[in-house]
């Protein structure tokens, strides 16, 4: 039964994963996109750096995590209901 949770745990968070911020892998630049517009389609997705030059299918993400959302938003929360006295 742990291996149904779990599993369903992963397609929950997969489902409703925001997209996430991308960065070039050589100079950190935001300034990356897709190389071509059939790269999705019919290749593996290729990235092209405008900073730097760089043309590859490695890209860093930016993920936020979810524990420190929460963390924020007791704070928040908190700060409000302080506010409020």
């Amino acid at each position: 039964m742990k291996k149904v949770d779990s599993i369903r745990d992963f397609f929950k968070n997969t489902k409703h994963r925001k997209p996430t911020l991308i960065f070039c892998p050589r100079c950190c630049s935001p300034k990356i996109q897709l190389s071509h517009s059939l790269d999705v389609w019919l290749t593996p997705k290729q990235y092209y750096c405008e900073n730097c030059g760089y043309l590859g299918t490695v890209v860093m993400e930016l993920e936020e995590d979810p524990e420190i959302n929460q963390d924020k938003e007791k704070e928040e929360n908190a700060l409000d209901s302080d506010k409020r006295s």
